[in-house]
């Protein structure tokens, strides 16, 4: 019982507890820890790969609305001088338009005139027929016999040349009337 004496119980349960607990500890690392880490390590990657790639988009964002704005920017200027174009050439017509208005009213007013001049020589022909026609009969009358009328038209006409003479020799000295 010597022999047995000196392996005590305890140390066997003892040595068996620790092989136990290391076989445990291989079984664990090998079932357990190593998988369970590589997840760990593979789940660390991939949250770093989506923050650098959210890192990537926010900075290509950033690039797009600095590069929308600038297009903003230009669309805006491009506009006022679309604008300013615009303006410009709506007064060079309207300028072209009114031109041609008073280019128009002139030449209305110039026909107007010429049809007026026209229509008052007509009316003074008219005037002059008639007021010989009136001063014959009215000579006539005075006289009380038929004058020739060839010679009576010929000093009527003289008469009233002479008072067209009188009338605008009056007219150009500024008095306009007789």
């Amino acid at each position: 019982m010597e022999n047995s004496s000196l392996i005590s119980p305890n140390l066997v349960t003892f040595v068996l507890t620790i092989v136990n607990v290391g076989v445990l500890c291989l079984l664990l690392r090998a079932i357990l820890f190593k998988p369970v880490t590589k997840f760990m390590e593979e789940r660390a990657k991939k949250i770093q790969d989506t923050i650098d790639q959210a890192e990537k988009d926010k900075s290509e964002a950033q690039q797009l609305l600095d590069e929308y704005k600038n297009q903003l920017k230009n669309a805006e200027v491009e506009a006022k001088g679309i604008i300013k174009a615009a303006r410009e050439n709506a007064e060079r017509e309207a300028a072209h338009i009114i031109s041609e208005g008073k280019d128009a009213a002139e030449t209305a007013l110039a026909n107007a005139r010429k049809q007026i001049e026209t229509e008052r020589e007509a009316a003074l022909a008219k005037f002059r027929a008639d007021a010989v026609m009136l001063v014959l009969a009215a000579s006539a009358r005075l006289i009380g016999r038929e004058i020739q009328q060839d010679d009576s038209r010929h000093f009527v006409n003289m008469l009233l040349d002479e008072l067209s003479r009188a009338r605008a020799g009056a007219a150009q000295e500024g008095n306009g009337s007789w």
